[in-house]
């Protein structure tokens, strides 16, 4: 088992894997009309992290699913990261997560089975982290091996968060550093150094339990988590489903420090270029290396917030308290009124 590399069974990674933005669009594209569920608070419609249902208490029920193929070689830090990337749904909602579900689709004819338990221990180590349960799940013989959890939590409904919900003027923060995406990159081509590869997988299994804290700040407008889209195509969502724009001030935006090095080596996945063919029409002129770390896919990354002005010194003190460095208590950028010609201006 020690000898089995998990990365080299599958075409993709992580969040990496996902479909781009412009392709997704097709895809729910649909002609036929939906029926109207008054109690569905955030459905599909919404772009949104998970659906939310009204309970009819007061109480909103979070559902949500996210699964990928392997970010990371070793099975048990593959069912950590995946997990922890599920579970992220529910508290960028502002919510708590009560209980998940497991989906597993297994190679059965090139992996043992033993490496497949390694994944789900990994899973309920996570689980356990956030105080909830696996508590069941579904396994199908699948050509590459896949992983995630669905997931379900409550919030009150007063405290739900959406990524659509921001005001102009709203500071932008976010929780976790971007480059994720090219250190795993730089792992499937064997060049990332191991402190590099500590770093990545210290992000990736960290949980964002900090959401179901800023749930509970008016003065958080709205916030998403960053995954594979980049922090550009999230962000970018936020601002379409708010009616504004964004400007980001770049060099305060926080980036694992040693993502240049590897760029110089031309390693970054595809999943960048990808995600800069969707909306890289929408962003103002960027550098190659301001593209590259902004549409960078994340996997399980950090949670991207609005602060009202007015509630800015309390967020910033509450992302201290909590261990954030400081490049995280730095605000990244700010949204606007609609500029007509870009969503998202970069200086």
């Amino acid at each position: 088992m020690e000898d089995i590399k998990l990365t080299q069974y599958s075409h993709g990674a992580g969040c990496g894997c996902k479909i781009s933005p412009a392709i997704l669009d097709k895809i729910l594209h649909s002609s036929v009309p939906s029926a109207v569920d008054p109690l569905l608070l955030v459905g599909n419609d919404k772009r949104d992290d998970a659906a939310v249902f009204d309970l009819g208490n007061g109480t909103g029920l979070i559902s949500t699913t996210d699964f990928f193929m392997p970010i990371v070689d070793d099975p048990y830090d593959f069912g950590r990261i995946a997990s922890a990337n599920a579970i992220s749904d529910v508290y960028a909602m502002g919510g708590k997560p009560i209980m998940a579900i497991a989906i597993l689709g297994w190679p059965i004819d090139k992996l043992p089975a033993e490496v497949a338990q390694k994944v789900l221990e990994g899973a309920r180590s996570i689980c356990a982290a956030a105080g909830i349960t696996l508590a069941g799940g579904h396994s199908i013989d699948c050509p590459e091996p896949v992983f995630g959890l669905s997931v379900n939590g409550l919030v009150d409904i007063k405290n739900l968060k959406q990524n659509s919900t921001g005001t102009a003027g709203c500071r932008l923060y976010l929780t976790k550093a971007i480059g994720v995406g090219i250190l795993s990159t730089a792992q499937k081509r064997g060049i990332l150094l191991p402190e590099d590869a500590a770093i990545a997988l210290k992000s990736m299994t960290t949980l964002n339990k900090l959401g179901e804290i800023f749930g509970k700040l008016d003065s958080v407008k709205a916030m998403t988590d960053v995954t594979g889209f980049g922090l550009l195509g999230h962000l970018a969502e936020m601002c379409e489903g708010s009616g504004l724009s964004a400007v980001i001030e770049f060099d305060k935006v926080p980036v694992i420090k040693s993502l240049p090095q590897y760029l110089e080596q031309n390693c970054y996945p595809g999943g960048s270029q990808r995600n800069w063919n969707s909306y890289g029409h929408k962003i103002s002129n960027l550098t190659d290396l301001q593209r590259f770390v902004l549409s960078d896919p994340q996997t399980s990354g950090g949670l991207l917030v609005a602060v009202a002005p007015d509630g800015v010194d309390e967020f910033e003190r509450l992302l201290e308290e909590n261990g954030l460095t400081q490049s995280h208590l730095t605000s990244l950028g700010y949204l606007e009124d609609r500029n007509p010609e870009y969503i998202i201006r970069v200086i």
